[in-house]
């Protein structure tokens, strides 16, 4: 969840919000939003937005913010507990990452 919050925080300017929500999901399973009223991404931006050392602004570089790995991690770390990970996002209104993670003898016997 951090690189998640990070990326809302870094991405919404002053006076805007970042936003925390939990709840059941499928199965005994748990459902994690993390909302931005920040930058947004570009809808052609979308379907690479996961991908390793992607980065929606093209000019920012790891000296100006963040290595271009933690939405591939997220990922990662996400199916690798059995769930899925999936972004909407409007430009100039913001993003929301939504997170899926069963519930059950699968998560239970993952960790």
């Amino acid at each position: 969840m951090g690189n998640l919050v990070s990326n809302a925080v870094r991405h919404t300017p002053a006076g805007g919000s970042v936003t925390l929500a939990y709840g059941p999901g499928d199965a005994g399973g748990t459902v994690i939003e993390v909302a931005d009223t920040g930058s947004g991404i570009a809808p052609e931006g979308l379907p690479q937005v996961f991908d390793r050392l992607w980065r929606a602004d093209k000019s920012r570089s790891r000296r100006t913010g963040g290595s271009g790995l933690g939405l591939a991690i997220v990922r990662k770390l996400v199916e690798a507990r059995g769930g899925a990970v999936a972004v909407r996002s409007t430009p100039g209104r913001g993003t929301v990452f939504t997170v899926r993670l069963p519930g059950g003898p699968a998560a239970t016997a993952a960790g």
